[in-house]
């Protein structure tokens, strides 16, 4: 370094761990007085990197190094600045991987990183997501196609059964053999010639990647040239070598787009839906390009959540809306995807509304974070929702709520039975409902712009029940009685308050149905079939109707009524697996029979 003259510029990363480096004891020599008399005297130009906590915690305990640096603070770049920075690193990743990244695959990386990937900063994360993408484009390019793989699987078992018949000497056997030599020869063929226009279509990627890697090389030989002011190297390599491969590079990239005059059985570029599917990996939202299947499936929501929420169009129509909103870019991106406060009497389908919507999303009712309010009544329980702050037991462990969601940052909170938690949970509930974030025990930023939060409520269900006064003043009269329960800038955060109806005769009916197919489903797994006749239907949804307690008791009723006497059979052998088993009415009796068909 001295005998550069000043022509060097030194680096370390991580500079913190300089202090201290390489001392034996109490104020033995480290690194760090190792590089100051240097430092002091100008011979050493450095640049050091740190973060400001370990800047803080490692550095300025030393004030005779800290001095000898200057201090440049280096934040985190915009979207645009991001995306400039991939155009600039793009050809080293496109020679690396030897694949194409379009600019709308940049684009995508810096935006959607920056709106799902909350635990890290740009430009590292949206690098990450253009390298993971490129890397996956290739071990696709590099594993046999689909096509090519059916064929593979097809010909080995045709191998198998000709094998099998080369051995049988009756008629059909010989016929059966012919055929299956035939098929075998023809699929052969397809094999060959669907495997010598793949290994045209790698070879022409190949030669691709290699002139690009070769590109890359070659500036990079350019830059030390001109560094080290060799005009004759820099003008060969910028007006000669350079140009040349770029012109090769071109031809050899309109060569690769199309074999034989077909389209490639493998893509060659990375575009935005590739990236959407890294960021779909890393979190669980689905970030990419709506599907036409799927796009119809959610204009179908309403549909499929009042195949398990009966009678509660509203609140349906409410919840399907804020999902749809989510799934299309058009919802606040600083705030949770939905916010709502479910009020109803007990059994009505709040809960079941979440469960179904959970479904909806992630196949799978269990992908609802649940938590219970009444365990938070208390003042002390509100640490356990967000964590315990440093010094108190339980500092470790997380907070129940912002754990949950850091480990799914996309599903459905359920806050059940809100207005048994401490007042002071509501105070916690204001910063995740505007922002869309929670600070949890730890100092940690915890993400929650991708939940639906849903939150139940039996507030005012007295007067949802009461008959005798009109809608409007029934709800007018809730409305009332959640105001004085909950703070006006509590509610001022919700995007809905949703009243649920209460369940009359006829969506008793069509809750039969829902409780008897989850029972013959149970029954499935012993290949029973359950055969409940109209009659039977209609009674239980007669004595399974309770105006205040909802659904609820016709669950119970189904589950004696049936589920207690088939369990019954079982034991006793009268109903044995495989059965078909009739539940029926005897006449106007008060009770059902369930016997084997």
């Amino acid at each position: 370094i001295k005998q550069s003259d000043g022509q060097v510029i030194t680096f370390i990363d991580e500079l913190h761990l300089v202090v201290g480096a390489g001392a034996t004891g109490e104020g033995a020599m480290d690194a760090g007085n190792m590089l100051k008399p240097m430092l002091a005297r100008g011979e050493l130009r450095m640049i050091g990197a740190t973060t400001l906590d370990e800047y803080r915690q490692r550095v300025e305990k030393d004030p005779a190094l800290e001095r000898r640096f200057q201090q440049v603070y280096v934040g985190e770049p915009s979207v645009e600045d991001t995306i400039a920075i991939l155009r600039g690193l793009k050809e080293r990743y496109e020679a690396h991987h030897k694949v194409s990244v379009s600019d709308a695959a940049l684009v995508a990386a810096a935006t959607l990183s920056d709106r799902y990937i909350p635990g890290r900063q740009l430009p590292d994360k949206a690098i990450d997501l253009v390298d993971e993408a490129s890397s996956r484009l290739r071990m696709e390019i590099d594993s046999s196609p689909v096509e090519i793989d059916e064929l593979r699987r097809a010909v080995d078992r045709l191998r198998m059964e000709e094998l099998h018949l080369g051995g049988e000497s009756d008629d059909a056997s010989v016929e059966r053999l012919a055929r299956l030599r035939a098929e075998l020869a023809d699929k052969q063929e397809q094999l060959r010639g669907l495997e010598a226009r793949w290994d045209a279509e790698k070879q022409g990627l190949n030669r691709v990647g290699a002139i690009k890697e070769r590109i890359d090389d070659l500036r990079v030989q350019l830059e030390r040239a001109q560094r080290d002011n060799d005009l004759e190297t820099a003008s060969r390599l910028a007006y000669g070598e350079i140009p040349t491969l770029e012109r090769e590079l071109s031809e050899a990239q309109s060569q690769a787009a199309r074999v034989d005059g077909r389209d490639l059985m493998v893509r060659e570029e990375v575009g935005a839906d590739e990236v959407a599917e890294v960021v779909a990996a890393w979190t669980g939202i689905p970030a990419g390009r709506l599907l036409e299947g799927e796009a119809g499936k959610l204009l179908r929501i309403e549909d499929e959540l009042g195949r398990r929420v009966v009678g509660q169009r509203r609140a349906v129509v409410a919840v399907a809306d804020a999902v749809r909103r989510a799934r299309v870019g058009l919802s606040d991106p600083d705030r949770p995807t939905g916010s709502f406060l479910f009020l109803g009497p007990t059994g009505v389908g709040k809960t079941e509304l979440a469960k179904a919507l959970a479904e909806f999303l992630f196949d799978d009712e269990r992908a609802m974070v649940r938590v219970d309010m009444s365990e938070y009544g208390e003042k002390h329980t509100v640490a356990r929702l967000i964590g315990a702050p440093p010094g108190y037991v339980g500092h470790e462990e997380g907070g129940q709520l912002t754990e949950a969601v850091r480990r799914r940052p996309y599903a459905v909170l359920l806050l059940d039975e809100i207005e048994k938690a401490h007042p002071e949970v509501f105070d916690v509930l204001l910063q995740l409902l505007d922002d869309g974030r929670l600070t949890d025990g730890a100092g940690r930023t915890v993400d929650f712009r991708n939940v639906i939060l849903v939150l139940t409520s039996n507030l005012g269900s007295t007067f949802l029940a009461d008959e005798t006064i009109d809608e409007t003043a029934r709800r007018d009269a809730v409305m009332e009685v959640v105001r004085q329960a909950f703070k006006p800038e509590f509610l001022n955060r919700l995007d809905d308050v949703v009243m649920f109806d209460q369940l009359g005769a006829e969506e008793l009916t069509a809750i039969v149905d829902l409780q008897v197919d989850a029972l013959a489903a149970r029954l499935r797994g012993r290949q029973i079939t359950l055969d409940v006749t109209p009659a039977a239907r209609e009674w239980l949804a007669l004595a399974g109707f309770d105006p205040v307690y909802g659904a609820r008791p016709l669950r119970r009723l189904v589950q004696s009524a049936i589920g207690d006497r088939l369990a019954r059979g079982l034991l006793d052998g009268s109903v044995r697996d495989g059965a078909n088993v009739v539940v029926e009415r005897p006449g106007d009796e008060d009770t059902l029979v369930v016997r084997p068909a």
